[in-house]
């Protein structure tokens, strides 16, 4: 695996950082996810978009324009060996004395880019659908921004699969949905696809966005608001959404089914016009 760290490519077994850079002392950075189909970066300008609305979050600077990210995110994926890869954009506020106050004068920041292979969901997993749980959303109040520091979320992951379940749906003072630990969540019900709003409660998916479009383009009634608890636990289909995992279906929830326990019609018309868009549009 090739990465780039800091204006060089270079195998990652090379890759070093030193022990005082502030996102290894502090969590203090940001980062990103991009999907690549056909060694093309899909939607690259909307998730450089959201990556500067991460970096403005936490006052730092971003350390290069657009057009630089694009050479150094394009080069990168010459750089890997598969067709579809999923890029990891890591960038802290560099290395500094252990001091809690930003380093003043500022040091320059470090940047870590990464690919994988990009797998998506098994014909298995599509024709079962996945498991999950409800739990309290614990995190801090600005989910909008993509921070390295995702402990909350890993420990709300975790309980996911301590229980046997794929993901944790994120319950809100006991109230409303946000999202799900590591991706979107929509609801569906009296065949209306439910989907709670960005704000700074939850983490503005591009998949997400994708779903609403794809919903709009086909006259599905859709509905952006609020999602109340209660109406979590009365889906007729619950849909998961990430780059990775593409859109899922949820049959099982805390233990009971969901709706009738199998993927359901909202699933099966989403899917395929979700894979359509993938083969029109994110691979051109």
């Amino acid at each position: 695996m090739t990465i780039y760290l800091n204006g060089s490519f270079l195998p990652i077994e090379e890759a070093k950082i030193p022990v005082l850079d502030r996102g290894f002392i502090f969590g203090d950075g940001v980062y990103e996810v991009i999907p690549v189909y056909s060694r093309r970066a899909f939607r690259l300008s909307e998730h450089l978009q959201r990556l500067q609305h991460s970096l403005n979050g936490i006052q730092l600077k971003n350390p290069h324009s657009e057009s630089e990210w694009t050479n150094i995110l394009n080069e990168l994926i010459q750089r890997n060996v598969c067709e579809d890869q999923y890029l990891y954009l890591h960038i802290t506020r560099g290395v500094a004395k252990r001091d809690h106050a930003f380093p003043n004068p500022p040091v320059p920041p470090t940047v870590f880019v990464m690919s994988n292979p990009l797998t998506t969901p098994s014909a298995e997993l599509l024709k079962s659908g996945i498991a999950c749980i409800t739990v309290t959303d614990n995190r801090w109040l600005r989910c909008d921004i993509k921070a390295i520091a995702l402990l909350p979320n890993v420990l709300l992951r975790q309980a996911a699969v301590a229980a046997g379940c794929a993901e944790a749906i994120l319950i809100r003072d006991d109230e409303f949905m946000t999202e799900g630990a590591a991706s979107n969540i929509f609801v569906v019900k009296n065949g209306t696809l439910l989907a709670p709003p960005k704000d700074n409660l939850m983490l503005p998916g591009i998949t997400y966005d994708v779903i609403l479009e794809i919903a709009a383009a086909n006259g599905i009634p859709h509905e952006v608001r609020k999602v109340m608890k209660e109406e979590v636990f009365g889906a007729d289909e619950l849909l998961l959404t990430s780059s990775t995992k593409e859109v899922m279906a949820i049959t099982t929830l805390d233990g009971k089914p969901v709706g009738n326990g199998k993927p359901g019609a909202m699933f099966a018309k989403l899917h395929p016009l979700y894979q359509t868009f993938k083969q029109e549009v994110m691979r051109k």
